[in-house]
Protein backbone atom coordinates (compact mmCIF):
# COMPACT_ATOMS: atom_id res chain seq x y z
CA UNK A 1 0.00 0.00 0.00
CA UNK A 2 1.17 3.50 -0.76
CA UNK A 3 0.84 4.40 2.91
CA UNK A 4 3.65 2.08 3.93
CA UNK A 5 6.24 3.67 1.72
CA UNK A 6 5.64 7.32 2.47
CA UNK A 7 6.99 9.82 4.96
CA UNK A 8 3.65 9.56 6.78
CA UNK A 9 5.06 6.60 8.71
CA UNK A 10 7.60 8.98 10.27
CA UNK A 11 4.92 11.42 11.40
CA UNK A 12 4.02 11.56 15.06
CA UNK A 13 0.85 9.54 15.62
CA UNK A 14 -2.39 11.52 15.69
CA UNK A 15 -3.76 11.79 19.22
CA UNK A 16 -7.28 10.39 18.92
CA UNK A 17 -10.28 10.57 21.22
CA UNK A 18 -13.54 8.66 20.99
CA UNK A 19 -17.14 9.49 21.90
CA UNK A 20 -19.25 6.37 22.37
CA UNK A 21 -17.93 2.91 21.62
CA UNK A 22 -17.76 1.56 25.16
CA UNK A 23 -17.71 -2.08 26.24
CA UNK A 24 -19.61 -4.33 23.85
CA UNK A 25 -20.23 -1.65 21.19
CA UNK A 26 -19.76 -3.12 17.71
CA UNK A 27 -18.96 -0.05 15.65
CA UNK A 28 -16.65 1.49 18.27
CA UNK A 29 -14.41 -1.57 18.11
CA UNK A 30 -14.40 -1.40 14.30
CA UNK A 31 -13.30 2.24 14.38
CA UNK A 32 -10.49 1.43 16.82
CA UNK A 33 -9.22 -1.40 14.60
CA UNK A 34 -9.42 0.85 11.52
CA UNK A 35 -7.50 3.61 13.29
CA UNK A 36 -4.74 1.21 14.39
CA UNK A 37 -4.27 -0.74 11.18
CA UNK A 38 -1.87 1.67 9.47
CA UNK A 39 -0.41 3.00 12.73
CA UNK A 40 -1.36 6.64 12.21
CA UNK A 41 -3.38 7.11 15.41
CA UNK A 42 -3.05 6.61 19.15
CA UNK A 43 -6.22 6.49 21.26
CA UNK A 44 -5.55 8.67 24.30
CA UNK A 45 -8.94 9.83 25.59
CA UNK A 46 -12.59 8.96 25.49
CA UNK A 47 -16.13 9.68 26.59
CA UNK A 48 -17.01 6.06 25.93
CA UNK A 49 -20.34 6.12 27.75
CA UNK A 50 -22.61 8.68 29.39
CA UNK A 51 -22.85 6.35 32.39
CA UNK A 52 -19.82 7.13 34.63
CA UNK A 53 -19.23 3.56 35.82
CA UNK A 54 -19.40 2.16 32.31
CA UNK A 55 -17.22 4.97 30.95
CA UNK A 56 -14.61 4.23 33.61
CA UNK A 57 -14.62 0.46 33.06
CA UNK A 58 -14.49 0.88 29.27
CA UNK A 59 -11.51 3.26 29.57
CA UNK A 60 -9.76 0.79 31.84
CA UNK A 61 -10.30 -2.04 29.33
CA UNK A 62 -8.67 0.10 26.63
CA UNK A 63 -5.74 1.11 28.83
CA UNK A 64 -6.57 4.82 28.87
CA UNK A 65 -5.20 7.18 31.51
CA UNK A 66 -8.05 7.47 34.06
CA UNK A 67 -7.67 11.25 34.05
CA UNK A 68 -8.63 11.28 30.37
CA UNK A 69 -11.73 9.13 30.65
CA UNK A 70 -14.92 11.21 30.62
CA UNK A 71 -18.65 10.59 30.93
CA UNK A 72 -19.56 13.84 29.18
CA UNK A 73 -18.36 14.69 25.66
CA UNK A 74 -18.60 18.46 26.22
CA UNK A 75 -16.37 18.21 29.30
CA UNK A 76 -13.99 16.12 27.21
CA UNK A 77 -13.91 18.67 24.38
CA UNK A 78 -13.27 21.59 26.76
CA UNK A 79 -10.48 19.89 28.72
CA UNK A 80 -8.75 18.19 25.80
CA UNK A 81 -8.62 21.47 23.86
CA UNK A 82 -6.69 23.03 26.76
CA UNK A 83 -4.18 20.22 27.26
CA UNK A 84 -0.75 20.56 25.69
CA UNK A 85 -1.00 16.97 24.47
CA UNK A 86 -4.78 17.04 23.98
CA UNK A 87 -6.50 15.13 21.22
CA UNK A 88 -6.11 16.29 17.63
CA UNK A 89 -9.06 14.28 16.30
CA UNK A 90 -12.13 12.58 17.71
CA UNK A 91 -14.12 9.60 16.46
CA UNK A 92 -17.86 9.88 17.11
CA UNK A 93 -19.44 6.42 17.21
CA UNK A 94 -22.68 7.02 19.10
CA UNK A 95 -26.29 6.53 18.01
CA UNK A 96 -27.30 9.09 15.38
CA UNK A 97 -29.09 11.56 17.66
CA UNK A 98 -25.84 12.40 19.49
CA UNK A 99 -23.77 13.16 16.37
CA UNK A 100 -24.67 16.83 15.99
CA UNK A 101 -24.16 17.98 19.57
CA UNK A 102 -20.94 15.99 19.99
CA UNK A 103 -19.38 17.00 16.67
CA UNK A 104 -20.25 20.66 17.23
CA UNK A 105 -18.36 20.76 20.55
CA UNK A 106 -15.14 19.46 19.00
CA UNK A 107 -15.36 21.39 15.72
CA UNK A 108 -15.65 24.75 17.46
CA UNK A 109 -12.45 23.95 19.37
CA UNK A 110 -10.50 23.10 16.21
CA UNK A 111 -10.48 19.32 16.79
CA UNK A 112 -10.87 17.20 13.65
CA UNK A 113 -14.00 15.02 13.60
CA UNK A 114 -14.32 11.50 12.19
CA UNK A 115 -18.02 10.66 12.46
CA UNK A 116 -19.96 7.50 11.83
CA UNK A 117 -22.86 7.67 9.38
CA UNK A 118 -25.56 8.83 8.86
CA UNK A 119 -24.55 12.40 9.54
CA UNK A 120 -27.28 13.12 12.13
CA UNK A 121 -30.77 11.96 13.05
CA UNK A 122 -32.58 14.90 11.39
CA UNK A 123 -32.07 17.07 8.33
CA UNK A 124 -32.31 20.22 10.45
CA UNK A 125 -29.45 19.01 12.68
CA UNK A 126 -27.47 18.11 9.55
CA UNK A 127 -27.82 21.67 8.28
CA UNK A 128 -26.61 23.08 11.60
CA UNK A 129 -23.68 20.65 11.64
CA UNK A 130 -22.75 21.64 8.10
CA UNK A 131 -22.55 25.29 9.24
CA UNK A 132 -20.43 24.30 12.24
CA UNK A 133 -18.06 22.34 9.98
CA UNK A 134 -17.85 25.16 7.44
CA UNK A 135 -17.09 27.66 10.21
CA UNK A 136 -14.33 25.48 11.69
CA UNK A 137 -10.77 25.07 10.50
CA UNK A 138 -10.98 21.42 11.54
CA UNK A 139 -11.63 18.58 9.09
CA UNK A 140 -14.87 16.64 9.05
CA UNK A 141 -14.72 13.04 7.82
CA UNK A 142 -17.78 10.79 7.50
CA UNK A 143 -17.13 7.05 7.58
CA UNK A 144 -19.01 5.82 4.56
CA UNK A 145 -16.43 3.07 4.70
CA UNK A 146 -17.39 1.24 1.51
CA UNK A 147 -15.83 4.05 -0.51
CA UNK A 148 -12.51 2.82 0.89
CA UNK A 149 -12.55 -0.51 -0.94
CA UNK A 150 -9.88 -0.66 -3.68
CA UNK A 151 -12.21 -2.02 -6.36
CA UNK A 152 -14.82 0.63 -5.58
CA UNK A 153 -12.06 3.19 -6.22
CA UNK A 154 -11.23 1.25 -9.41
CA UNK A 155 -14.83 1.45 -10.61
CA UNK A 156 -14.99 5.17 -9.91
CA UNK A 157 -11.75 5.75 -11.81
CA UNK A 158 -13.05 3.81 -14.81
CA UNK A 159 -16.26 5.87 -14.90
CA UNK A 160 -14.22 9.06 -14.70
CA UNK A 161 -11.96 7.84 -17.51
CA UNK A 162 -14.97 7.23 -19.76
CA UNK A 163 -14.48 3.45 -19.96
CA UNK A 164 -18.24 2.82 -19.86
CA UNK A 165 -19.23 6.02 -21.65
CA UNK A 166 -21.96 8.32 -20.37
CA UNK A 167 -23.75 6.78 -17.39
CA UNK A 168 -27.39 5.84 -17.97
CA UNK A 169 -28.35 3.49 -15.15
CA UNK A 170 -27.27 2.95 -11.54
CA UNK A 171 -28.58 0.03 -9.49
CA UNK A 172 -27.91 -0.14 -5.76
CA UNK A 173 -28.85 -2.84 -3.27
CA UNK A 174 -28.26 -3.43 0.40
CA UNK A 175 -30.36 -6.30 1.79
CA UNK A 176 -29.98 -7.77 5.29
CA UNK A 177 -32.12 -10.18 7.32
CA UNK A 178 -31.25 -9.44 10.95
CA UNK A 179 -34.48 -7.52 11.70
CA UNK A 180 -36.81 -10.12 10.17
CA UNK A 181 -38.27 -10.63 13.66
CA UNK A 182 -39.08 -8.05 16.32
CA UNK A 183 -35.80 -8.49 18.20
CA UNK A 184 -35.83 -4.88 19.42
CA UNK A 185 -38.42 -6.01 21.98
CA UNK A 186 -36.01 -8.64 23.34
CA UNK A 187 -33.51 -6.04 24.54
CA UNK A 188 -31.04 -6.46 21.67
CA UNK A 189 -29.14 -3.17 21.97
CA UNK A 190 -28.34 -2.53 18.29
CA UNK A 191 -31.89 -3.29 17.20
CA UNK A 192 -33.37 -1.19 20.01
CA UNK A 193 -31.73 2.09 19.04
CA UNK A 194 -31.72 1.54 15.28
CA UNK A 195 -35.51 1.10 15.26
CA UNK A 196 -36.16 4.01 17.65
CA UNK A 197 -37.08 7.29 15.89
CA UNK A 198 -35.79 9.31 18.85
CA UNK A 199 -32.27 7.89 18.46
CA UNK A 200 -32.07 6.80 14.84
CA UNK A 201 -34.09 9.49 13.09
CA UNK A 202 -36.91 9.37 10.56
CA UNK A 203 -35.36 6.59 8.49
CA UNK A 204 -34.93 2.98 9.57
CA UNK A 205 -33.39 0.82 6.84
CA UNK A 206 -33.13 3.93 4.67
CA UNK A 207 -30.95 5.73 7.21
CA UNK A 208 -28.99 2.72 8.44
CA UNK A 209 -28.08 0.97 5.18
CA UNK A 210 -29.92 2.84 2.42
CA UNK A 211 -27.57 5.79 2.89
CA UNK A 212 -24.63 3.43 2.35
CA UNK A 213 -26.07 2.10 -0.91
CA UNK A 214 -26.97 5.58 -2.14
CA UNK A 215 -23.55 6.96 -1.23
CA UNK A 216 -21.85 4.08 -3.02
CA UNK A 217 -23.85 4.60 -6.21
CA UNK A 218 -23.18 8.33 -6.20
CA UNK A 219 -19.48 7.84 -5.43
CA UNK A 220 -18.91 5.42 -8.32
CA UNK A 221 -21.16 7.10 -10.90
CA UNK A 222 -20.30 10.70 -10.08
CA UNK A 223 -23.99 11.61 -10.49
CA UNK A 224 -26.09 13.93 -8.33
CA UNK A 225 -29.61 12.99 -7.31
CA UNK A 226 -32.36 15.36 -8.46
CA UNK A 227 -35.59 13.65 -7.38
CA UNK A 228 -36.89 10.32 -6.14
CA UNK A 229 -40.01 8.26 -5.58
CA UNK A 230 -39.94 5.94 -2.57
CA UNK A 231 -42.10 3.16 -1.16
CA UNK A 232 -41.16 2.49 2.49
CA UNK A 233 -42.54 -0.35 4.60
CA UNK A 234 -42.43 -1.48 8.21
CA UNK A 235 -43.24 -5.14 7.68
CA UNK A 236 -42.66 -6.20 11.28
CA UNK A 237 -45.74 -5.45 13.36
CA UNK A 238 -45.22 -2.62 15.83
CA UNK A 239 -42.01 -1.38 14.26
CA UNK A 240 -41.92 2.42 14.11
CA UNK A 241 -39.36 2.84 11.31
CA UNK A 242 -39.08 1.36 7.83
CA UNK A 243 -37.40 -2.01 7.46
CA UNK A 244 -37.65 -2.15 3.65
CA UNK A 245 -37.52 0.46 0.89
CA UNK A 246 -37.78 0.57 -2.89
CA UNK A 247 -36.59 3.87 -4.37
CA UNK A 248 -36.64 5.11 -7.96
CA UNK A 249 -34.21 7.93 -8.77
CA UNK A 250 -33.71 10.57 -11.42
CA UNK A 251 -30.24 12.10 -11.53
CA UNK A 252 -29.30 15.58 -12.71
CA UNK A 253 -28.54 15.67 -16.41
CA UNK A 254 -24.88 15.88 -17.38
CA UNK A 255 -24.15 17.27 -20.83
CA UNK A 256 -27.68 16.41 -21.94
CA UNK A 257 -27.39 12.75 -20.89
CA UNK A 258 -30.23 11.37 -18.76
CA UNK A 259 -29.55 8.87 -15.98
CA UNK A 260 -31.89 6.86 -13.74
CA UNK A 261 -31.35 4.87 -10.57
CA UNK A 262 -33.01 2.11 -8.58
CA UNK A 263 -32.25 1.37 -4.93
CA UNK A 264 -33.48 -1.47 -2.72
CA UNK A 265 -32.56 -1.70 0.93
CA UNK A 266 -34.05 -4.18 3.35
CA UNK A 267 -33.45 -5.58 6.82
CA UNK A 268 -36.15 -8.25 6.48
CA UNK A 269 -34.74 -10.27 3.54
CA UNK A 270 -33.89 -13.78 4.84
CA UNK A 271 -30.72 -15.19 3.33
CA UNK A 272 -28.96 -11.84 3.06
CA UNK A 273 -26.38 -10.85 5.67
CA UNK A 274 -24.79 -7.76 4.11
CA UNK A 275 -25.65 -7.91 0.41
CA UNK A 276 -24.31 -4.53 -0.64
CA UNK A 277 -23.79 -4.16 -4.38
CA UNK A 278 -23.69 -1.57 -7.14
CA UNK A 279 -24.11 -1.82 -10.91
CA UNK A 280 -23.41 1.08 -13.26
CA UNK A 281 -24.31 0.98 -16.95
CA UNK A 282 -23.23 3.47 -19.60
CA UNK A 283 -23.34 3.94 -23.36
CA UNK A 284 -20.16 1.86 -23.82
CA UNK A 285 -20.31 -0.76 -21.10
CA UNK A 286 -21.12 -1.75 -17.53
CA UNK A 287 -19.53 -2.35 -14.13
CA UNK A 288 -20.61 -4.57 -11.24
CA UNK A 289 -19.22 -4.82 -7.68
CA UNK A 290 -20.52 -6.75 -4.70
CA UNK A 291 -19.23 -6.57 -1.15
CA UNK A 292 -19.27 -10.36 -0.73
CA UNK A 293 -16.50 -10.54 -3.38
CA UNK A 294 -14.86 -7.16 -2.75
CA UNK A 295 -11.59 -7.92 -4.52
CA UNK A 296 -13.35 -8.45 -7.85
CA UNK A 297 -14.81 -5.92 -10.29
CA UNK A 298 -16.72 -7.12 -13.36
CA UNK A 299 -16.33 -4.93 -16.46
CA UNK A 300 -18.30 -5.53 -19.65
CA UNK A 301 -17.49 -3.43 -22.72
CA UNK A 302 -20.62 -3.42 -24.89
CA UNK A 303 -20.61 -6.32 -27.37
CA UNK A 304 -17.61 -8.01 -25.74
CA UNK A 305 -17.17 -10.77 -23.13
CA UNK A 306 -17.22 -9.86 -19.43
CA UNK A 307 -13.81 -9.11 -17.94
CA UNK A 308 -12.79 -9.76 -14.35
CA UNK A 309 -10.50 -7.15 -12.82
CA UNK A 310 -8.92 -8.21 -9.53
CA UNK A 311 -7.52 -6.03 -6.76
CA UNK A 312 -3.82 -5.36 -7.49
CA UNK A 313 -4.09 -7.58 -10.59
CA UNK A 314 -3.84 -6.93 -14.32
CA UNK A 315 -6.01 -4.02 -15.39
CA UNK A 316 -6.24 -2.55 -11.90
CA UNK A 317 -5.33 1.13 -11.89
CA UNK A 318 -3.68 3.73 -9.69
CA UNK A 319 -6.77 4.55 -7.63
CA UNK A 320 -7.09 0.96 -6.42
CA UNK A 321 -3.34 0.48 -5.97
CA UNK A 322 -3.18 3.51 -3.72
CA UNK A 323 -5.39 1.84 -1.11
CA UNK A 324 -4.22 -1.77 -1.51
CA UNK A 325 -1.90 -3.34 1.07
CA UNK A 326 -1.07 -6.84 -0.15
CA UNK A 327 -0.45 -8.54 -3.54
CA UNK A 328 -3.33 -9.80 -5.68
CA UNK A 329 -4.84 -13.09 -4.58
CA UNK A 330 -4.68 -12.14 -0.90
CA UNK A 331 -8.14 -10.84 0.04
CA UNK A 332 -8.76 -7.48 1.64
CA UNK A 333 -12.17 -6.64 3.03
CA UNK A 334 -14.33 -4.72 5.46
CA UNK A 335 -11.74 -3.77 8.08
CA UNK A 336 -9.14 -2.76 5.50
CA UNK A 337 -11.67 -0.67 3.60
CA UNK A 338 -12.67 1.04 6.83
CA UNK A 339 -9.01 1.63 7.65
CA UNK A 340 -8.51 3.30 4.28
CA UNK A 341 -10.93 6.05 5.32
CA UNK A 342 -8.94 6.58 8.52
CA UNK A 343 -5.67 6.65 6.61
CA UNK A 344 -7.00 9.12 4.06
CA UNK A 345 -8.11 11.28 6.99
CA UNK A 346 -4.63 10.92 8.48
CA UNK A 347 -3.03 12.19 5.27
CA UNK A 348 -5.25 15.26 5.42
CA UNK A 349 -4.51 15.83 9.13
CA UNK A 350 -0.76 15.50 8.56
CA UNK A 351 -1.00 18.15 5.83
CA UNK A 352 -2.97 20.42 8.17
CA UNK A 353 -0.31 20.01 10.85
CA UNK A 354 2.34 21.32 8.50
CA UNK A 355 0.18 24.03 6.96
CA UNK A 356 0.36 22.32 3.57
CA UNK A 357 -2.29 21.81 0.94
CA UNK A 358 -4.01 18.43 1.10
CA UNK A 359 -3.01 16.15 -1.77
CA UNK A 360 -5.75 16.15 -4.41
CA UNK A 361 -5.62 12.34 -4.48
CA UNK A 362 -6.80 12.14 -0.86
CA UNK A 363 -10.40 10.93 -0.94
CA UNK A 364 -12.83 10.54 1.93
CA UNK A 365 -16.55 11.26 2.50
CA UNK A 366 -17.16 14.80 3.73
CA UNK A 367 -19.85 16.84 5.46
CA UNK A 368 -21.39 17.43 2.03
CA UNK A 369 -21.73 13.68 1.45
CA UNK A 370 -23.43 13.46 4.82
CA UNK A 371 -25.84 16.25 3.85
CA UNK A 372 -26.75 14.38 0.66
CA UNK A 373 -27.44 11.26 2.68
CA UNK A 374 -29.75 13.09 5.07
CA UNK A 375 -31.56 14.79 2.17
CA UNK A 376 -31.99 11.32 0.61
CA UNK A 377 -33.59 9.92 3.79
CA UNK A 378 -35.85 12.96 4.23
CA UNK A 379 -37.03 12.78 0.61
CA UNK A 380 -37.70 9.03 0.92
CA UNK A 381 -39.88 9.56 3.99
CA UNK A 382 -41.77 12.47 2.39
CA UNK A 383 -42.31 10.57 -0.86
CA UNK A 384 -43.60 7.45 0.87
CA UNK A 385 -46.03 9.51 2.95
CA UNK A 386 -47.41 10.82 -0.36
CA UNK A 387 -47.91 7.33 -1.77
CA UNK A 388 -44.64 7.28 -3.69
CA UNK A 389 -44.89 10.73 -5.26
CA UNK A 390 -41.80 12.18 -6.90
CA UNK A 391 -39.98 14.51 -4.48
CA UNK A 392 -37.17 16.94 -5.26
CA UNK A 393 -33.99 16.32 -3.27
Amino acid sequence: MAIEGTSEKRERRIRLGMVGGGSGAFIGAVHRIAARLDDHYELVAGALSSTPDRAESSGRELGLDPSRVYSDFKQMAIREAKLKDGIEAVAIVTPNHVHYEAAKEFLKRGIHVICDKPLTSTLSDAKKLKKAADDSDALFVLTHNYTGYPMVRQAREMVQNGDIGAVRLVQMEYPQDWLTENIEQSGQKQAAWRTDPARSGAGGSTGDIGTHAYNLGAFVSGLELEELAADLDSFVEGRKLDDNAHVMMRFKQKEGQRAKGLLWCSQVAPGHENGLMVRVYGTKGGLEWTQKDPNYLWYTPFGEPKRLITRAGAGSGAAAARVSRVPSGHPEGYLEGFANIYSEAARAIFAKRKGEAIDAAVTYPTIDDGMKGMAFVDACVQSSKRNGAWVKV
